[in-house]
């Protein structure tokens, strides 16, 4: 199988150079004119438009497509669509809206094309130690992707899973960014009342290090949590500014929707809006903490 990457971004480049590591066959696109010639540099077939891409494949033709949720998703599907036949796959790797996934799953289908939705976690770090990935799609197609699957996850048979009918990876995946929020929020509070107790004058570095081993909050977030804090004066550059990009927020509503309670979700998710209206250093580390995973902008303090 020879796959089709669409987004070359920074995680479609990485998920391309981990499967060129394992000899697959790739074939790249991206608006971009350089980050086609950085993967072709490294091997991957590079192609100057989605229908040359698409000439290169063979059927069953697979497109993963690594763009910007929204638009840019309906976009290249509006594109692809008449270049592709019957029993070809599209695959959107991105942090899409399930309920988009839905809509956009049964216009692919009407064409009688598969549609796999891959909810993608592992940010930056994903190149080295590998992807989770929640997978939901037919099982035909998600059996033709299998062997990129398992080169893209940590393991084979770790890391990833088939969640379900197409829309329920997007939807897993849309949970854990909710439970992120949360985990993240606990860990940056925390740290806020160690900071603030002068009197101990503690070691926020040395603290995060001693929790990373045998402690029952020991996690990677913690571990990420500690490069942040190698540098002592590291959150001074930061701006007390954390972004969202959406997952939180469409948690929130579905959990009103399911009419589940989710107080630590919904609060998180609060705290991030709060961020932009007040100073404070738990924001800061939230900022430093989503950088650290995802490569995500920080906004520079003015002070």
């Amino acid at each position: 199988m020879t796959l089709g990457m669409v987004g070359l971004g920074k995680m479609g480049a990485n998920m391309t150079r981990r499967l060129l590591q394992d000899d697959h066959d790739v074939v790249g696109f991206d608006l971009n004119e350089d980050a086609v010639a950085a993967i072709t540099d490294e091997g991957a077939a590079g192609a100057p438009t989605l229908e040359a891409l698409v000439d290169r494949l063979d059927a069953p033709r697979v497109c993963w497509i690594m763009v910007p949720a929204g638009d840019p998703v309906d976009q290249t599907i509006d594109t692809l669509l008449p270049l592709l036949e019957a029993g070809d796959i599209l695959v959107d790797g991105g942090n899409s809206n399930y309920k988009d996934t839905l809509r956009r799953a049964e216009r692919v289908h009407d064409a009688d094309l598969h549609y796999v939705d891959v909810g993608t976690s592992g940010g930056v770090w994903g190149l080295e130690q590998g992807y989770s990935m929640m997978v939901g799609g037919s099982d035909e197609a998600v059996d033709v992707l299998r062997p990129a699957l398992e080169t893209l996850a940590p393991g084979p048979n770790k890391g990833w899973g088939h969640m379900g009918a197409v829309g329920s990876g997007h939807f897993v995946k849309m949970v854990h960014n909710g439970i992120e929020y949360g985990v993240m929020q606990a860990y940056a509070e925390g740290f806020d009342i160690l900071q603030a107790k002068d009197d101990f004058d503690l070691d926020l570095h040395q603290v995060a290090e001693t929790w990373r081993f045998g402690s029952v909050i020991r996690s990677w977030l913690l571990d990420l949590t500690a490069r942040a804090l190698e540098d002592g004066d590291a959150l001074d550059d930061i701006a007390p500014w954390v972004d969202d990009s959406g997952e939180g927020r469409w948690t929130v509503k579905e959990a009103i929707d399911l009419d589940v309670p989710a107080p630590v979700i919904t609060d998180a998710l609060i705290s991030r809006l709060n961020s932009r209206v007040e100073d404070s250093y738990t924001h800061k580390l939230l900022a430093a903490m989503r950088n650290q995973f995802g490569g995500h902008d920080v906004k520079e303090s003015n002070d």
